[in-house]
């Protein structure tokens, strides 16, 4: 053995032992992500909403900040009532709790409905109790339960809290299994073969190692803000790209094996002609991810350099990890199907072969029927309601907080525990809040006194008051939005009031007027962050632009089924305001993945056999990897559904039924017809002329004809 062929051995042995080091020592960092995590929904408001300013404002007058759980008591009996023996027991049992580790402060005294038939009580909580906000809550609910005669419910902030964090708890380790088993599964299903699968999970386990890695001390120091639903998306997303690459790196030097090659000349060959796909399938979506800065909402803005970096962490490994295993084991990493040269006649080509043919034959017939398909799905886009997910919709499957949300509701007002919160100057406190007991769905206004309850004397810092205006409606319903912004109307005019409405309804609303602004400016950024990697890839105008057409449509028709399925099969009445964006930002960032893997491909084939054959030979090479690679991605994020939360399931649906859409539809007929019916104009203003070869390409070239001759 040569001193250089020595060399080029010891190339993929330091490639893994490093790796082996990185996961051993980064690996764990990505458990550790909850440790830095935050799930207070109120850090990730738009940063400029006039509800953001009026938290910003509140803390001048929260000398110590604290997170309100609010106690229901209702009769035992139903429709019964509670008297004067409950109204004692409460009071008592809200007296003893001033005592219970993480509860702020004297507890507001039990207050009765006017029907009768409850009690409320407001305990304030400290703020920073994380893990332990659970056990506390415990506690409080295990007094609550002593009032003879009722039942207790706990609803509020605090109460809404313990449920998220109680739904996203072991997200790192259950999500992770799922998606991993799942991968799995698909893999060992669809290549039939032992080692491959592990080693293609084992360098997705790596790059998530090496992201969690990264991520945690930035979000440590407060660079990176990261919550459940980022910390899920991101394990989601690393693992299904890192497996995507990697089956397109394989892919490729299984044909060059199949031809004979030498294994270290054939994982040159195949990292070579891979790269390019790769590295521009990569760029889109970290780019595309990137553009979220542009969000006023400060979870988008989280989300876009975290998931930036688990994609370029899924890169590397694809790039580094996998050909250095791959090169290691040889034939045997595709044991017992190993690669043959006759393998180009087997029937798992078979079916691609046939699709080919259909598209050759009728291309304009497949490209105008899948069209009108789209299109009929995309009518119904326009009609999802994206205004936010009603309280009661938010979990899955039943939250207590949201129960005892709905018990409050039925015997105080509406907007009991969550009130609009007025911020205005002291010197026009009574007009303020004439103003706003004037407004039509306002039940009560009252100032806060220094004590932090409604009424008395208001307490003014720095010349400014607080109000709480309770609504008639519940506080995510339409009514109480139309209410808020009537509010804000009305007071706004009171003349030097210089006054402020926030609170949970107008966080609410400034979250969807935020995310409909958003759409607005990062659509069109991330479509031409899109176009532009695609004209500078295929060296074309018109395909690019062809491309980004075709995943901006399987979006609107993936919207549009998403909308049907929500509303008539799965009950939804809304979605959160950013599901639409994260929708388009994932299916057009991950679904021009494959048309990237596909277009160049036939752009190389073109190159040497023409437009037609090259169709023909492109789709036929690629039709089984790039489908392997959509149905793993779609198990990896449909693994979503297992956090019980609206907002994931109605993300996980979009992204896994797309990227279906997108690979058995758009890209194995509507974009192959495309091309195949416009022929050599589709690539203008570039051009399709025969590239100069290096001898290994060469032969490599000379060799695939031989067997592409013997199968036709």
């Amino acid at each position: 053995m040569t001193t250089m062929r020595r060399v080029r051995w010891l190339i993929p042995v330091a490639l893994l032992i490093t790796w082996l080091g990185i996961g051993g020592v980064l690996g764990p960092y990505t458990g550790k992500l909850g440790e830095v995590a935050t799930n207070d929904q109120g850090a990730f408001l738009p940063r400029s909403a006039e509800s953001t300013r009026v938290i910003e404002a509140q803390r001048a007058f929260d000398r110590n900040e604290t997170l309100p759980l609010i106690i229901v008591w209702t009769a035992e009996t139903p429709g019964g009532s509670v008297g004067p023996q409950q109204r004692d027991a409460a009071a008592g049992v809200l007296a003893s709790l001033e005592g219970v580790g993480g509860v702020a402060g004297r507890a507001s005294p039990a207050i009765p409905s006017r029907d009768g038939r409850a009690l409320q009580g407001v305990v304030q909580l400290r703020p920073d109790l994380g893990d332990a906000l659970p056990a506390t809550i415990d506690e409080v609910r295990r007094a609550a339960d002593r009032v003879p005669g009722t039942e207790a419910g706990l609803a509020g902030p605090a109460a809404s809290q313990a449920d998220l964090s109680e739904a996203f708890s072991g997200i790192d380790g259950v999500l992770l299994i799922v998606a991993v088993v799942a991968v799995l599964v698909i893999l060992l299903l669809v290549y039939r073969c032992l080692l491959l699968p592990f080693v293609i999970i084992l360098g997705a386990v790596f790059a998530l190692g090496l992201a969690g890695g990264i991520v945690y001390p930035l979000a440590d120091r407060d660079i990176l803000r990261v919550d459940g639903q980022v910390q899920g998306i991101l394990s989601i997303l690393v693992i299904g790209a890192a497996t995507d690459y990697a089956l397109l790196v394989s892919a490729r030097y299984r044909e060059e094996l199949a031809h004979g090659t030498d294994r270290l000349q054939a994982m040159w060959t195949a990292w070579r002609r891979s790269l390019g796909a790769i590295a521009a399938s990569a760029a889109t979506v970290a780019l595309g991810l990137l553009a979220l800065l542009l969000s006023d909402l400060t979870n988008n803005r989280a989300l876009g350099p975290v998931g930036a970096i688990g994609i370029v962490c899924a890169l590397v490994s694809a790039l580094t990890f996998l050909p250095a295993a791959l090169v290691l084991l040889g034939r045997a990493a595709y044991w017992p199907t190993s690669p043959r040269p006759d393998e180009a006649k087997n029937a798992g080509r078979g079916l691609w072969d046939r699709i080919a043919r259909l598209v050759d034959r009728r291309p304009r017939r497949v490209w105008s029927l899948t069209l009108l398909g789209l299109l009929a799905c995309a009518a119904f886009a326009p009609t999802l309601d994206a205004k936010g997910v009603p309280l009661d919709e938010v979990f899955i499957n039943d939250a207590p907080s949201v129960a005892a949300q709905e018990t409050l509701g039925t015997h105080f007002p509406g907007g009991s525990g969550n009130p609009a919160v007025i911020i205005a100057d002291a010197g026009r406190t009574a007009q303020v809040i004439a103003a706003a007991r004037a407004t039509d769905g306002v039940a009560a206004a009252v100032p806060v006194s220094e004590s932090g309850r409604p009424g008395g004397s208001p307490h003014i810092v720095g010349g400014r008051v607080r109000i709480e205006a309770t609504l008639r409606a519940a506080s995510d319903s339409d009514e109480a939005t139309a209410t808020v912004r009537r509010l804000r109307e009305r007071v706004h005019a009171v003349p030097d009031a210089n006054a402020l409405v926030g609170g949970y309804t107008a966080q609410r609303y400034d979250t969807q007027q935020t995310a409909a602004q958003d759409r607005i400016i990062i659509v069109p950024v991330v479509l031409a962050i899109i176009l532009v990697i695609l004209i500078g890839l295929l060296r074309s105008l018109l395909l690019p632009v062809a491309l980004v057409v075709t995943v901006a449509l399987n979006f609107a028709a993936t919207l549009g089924v998403a909308t049907l399925v929500f509303e008539h099969l799965l009950g939804f009445t809304g979605t959160d305001a950013s599901v639409p964006l994260y929708g388009f930002v994932f299916l057009v960032a991950l679904g021009v993945d494959y048309n990237i893997f596909l277009m160049s491909r036939v752009r190389e084939e073109s190159r040497r056999l023409g437009v037609r054959e090259g169709v023909l030979v492109g789709l036929t090479s690629t039709g089984g990897v790039i489908t392997s690679a959509g149905v793993v991605l779609a198990a990896t994020f449909a693994a979503l559904v297992v956090v019980p939360l609206a907002f994931l399931l109605h993300i996980a649906f979009i992204v896994s039924f797309g990227v279906l859409l997108d690979t058995l539809i758009v890209r194995s007929l509507l974009v192959p017809a495309l091309v195949r019916d416009s022929g050599r104009r589709i690539w203008w203003p570039g051009s399709l002329s025969r590239p100069r070869t290096s001898p290994e390409d060469a032969a490599s070239a000379e060799s695939e004809d031989r067997h592409r001759t013997a199968q036709h």
